[in-house]
């Protein structure tokens, strides 16, 4: 609760010091008519501003989401924000006069200093978690596939602030030395003398009498309960609930990218931001990159490989090369050999591309001439797609859309070196919940993460 009123507080403090950098830059005294004008607009833009997060979800707890997602709801909110509060200057205030600089600057203001803020929140929450401050306990009934991977997720990002106390089944478990404290059967006793807040029900569908028991005795003693669906049935479908009368019904819908005018909005969004690249970034960052890779090592700038596209369709995919000439991906086995840590096949110059992704910009023209998207399930060398293919679950279904440069997989840290057969699982359990749920501002988000983590340096980039 502290966090989302700290976000309120926060976007105020920037609308009202956006206002007074706004007098700064038009040279507006703090007295007379021009500053209390601009006052007034100010306060109508601050209520425009909340009454935009009511509509666009501004302040919901995005603890758990990647920040590149509270950038575009906050400018998704921005845009809100101006139509209502240009709207209401428009109808309420027709003797005065606003000029487009004046909106601009505002809202350039406002913008930056909100996104700041929401920032150092985020840290100083995250730290406050890291201390054990803002942590909230759970405990996790059943131990399915979803269960397990749940624990994972949440000790992998301990900034999301949960902590499991224990695992409550009918056998015996241990998960990373987490208690086992007892069978389902011993639920209310534990709830007495374990200080936890929410209750994580991981069961099977079969056991729908049990989970409606489980939450009697949850509302019994106040505890919150969340459910989690089994994700080998649903993580690979696209589904909605809806209600039918008081019902709860889930709808298994259709692909996004199955509607052409999804196809169209793709396509469109690759197009221009592909030669928004070439024009602004690429006609000079590229040709920097090729006299690099020249001067460092010998043998050509640009490297080709053939990889799958869309219905496994094989494509030449194109990268910086980032390796010696006489570097070989298939060791004397016959076994596809990937990149590792301090792979000896990588150059000095290979090893800052591939840490920065930039060895992959070469791809914009494939996104160019059709056979790659911006974001979509990163294409895989043919041998680790024919090694993958009897292994690995619903893997051919990554293949249904275009591959991309950087995808929902890779923001999440699932990239490099797949070392098992689970870690391809959780790659492509990642690309198929993309499929699934695309839409534009999710191509964004990702665009935003990828840039974000550029800068931040990604681990399990080398």
């Amino acid at each position: 609760m502290l966090y989302v009123q700290s976000r309120y507080i926060a976007d105020l403090a920037a609308i009202f010091i956006a206002f007074f950098g706004l007098t700064r830059y038009f040279n507006v005294a703090l007295r007379g008519e021009a500053f209390r004008q601009m006052l007034l607009g100010t306060c109508l833009i601050s209520a425009a501003w909340f009454l935009a997060g009511f509509f666009s979800n501004l302040y919901v707890d995005r603890r758990t989401k990647k920040f590149a997602e509270e950038i575009i709801v906050s400018f998704y909110n921005m845009v809100l924000t101006i139509l209502i509060s240009s709207s209401v200057f428009f109808f309420l205030f027709t003797d005065r006069m606003v000029s487009n600089r004046y909106w601009i600057v505002q809202f350039e203001l406002i913008f930056v200093c909100s996104i700041l803020f929401k920032y150092l929140i985020r840290k100083y929450t995250h730290y406050l978690i890291y201390r054990g401050e803002l942590t909230e306990n759970f405990l996790l009934v059943g131990y399915t596939r979803a269960g397990s991977a749940f624990i994972e997720m949440v000790d992998q990002f301990r900034y999301y602030g949960y902590s499991c106390k224990g695992i409550i089944h009918e056998t015996a478990k241990q998960h990373a030395g987490i208690p086992y404290l007892g069978k389902v059967s011993e639920l209310e006793q534990i709830l007495r003398e374990q200080p936890v807040q929410e209750i994580i029900l991981a069961l099977s569908n079969e056991e729908a009498g049990l989970v409606k028991k489980i939450i009697q005795i949850c509302d019994a003693h106040k505890r919150k309960v969340r459910l989690i669906p089994d994700l080998e049935k649903y993580t690979q479908t696209n589904i909605e609930v809806a209600n039918l009368g008081i019902m709860p019904v889930l709808n298994y819908k259709k692909l996004p990218l199955d509607r052409w005018e999804n196809r169209l909005i793709k396509r469109g969004f690759d197009l221009i931001f592909s030669l928004f690249f070439f024009v602004f970034i690429g006609s000079w960052l590229m040709p920097l990159i090729a006299l690099a890779i020249k001067f460092s090592s010998r043998g050509p700038v640009f490297f080709k490989q053939e990889r799958w596209g869309v219905s496994n369709e094989k494509i030449v995919c194109y990268k910086f090369r980032t390796m010696t000439i006489s570097s070989r991906d298939i060791d004397e086995k016959g076994n596809y050999h990937q990149a590792t840590i301090d792979d000896p096949r990588v150059t000095s110059v290979g090893r800052y591309l591939r840490k920065t992704s930039l060895d992959e910009l070469p791809q914009f023209w494939n996104v160019l001439i059709g056979n790659m998207s911006v974001i979509g399930p990163r294409p895989h060398p043919v041998p680790l797609n024919m090694a993958s293919l009897e292994t690995v679950e619903n893997y051919m279904l990554r293949h249904i859309i275009k591959p991309g440069i950087s995808g929902w997989a890779q923001v999440n840290g699932c990239r490099g070196e797949t070392r098992s057969v689970a870690d391809m699982q959780k790659r492509v359990d990642h690309d198929l919940y993309y499929i699934h749920r695309w839409n534009l501002f999710f191509d964004i988000q990702i665009v935003l993460q990828t840039i974000i983590n550029i800068f931040r340096g990604d681990q399990n980039a080398y």
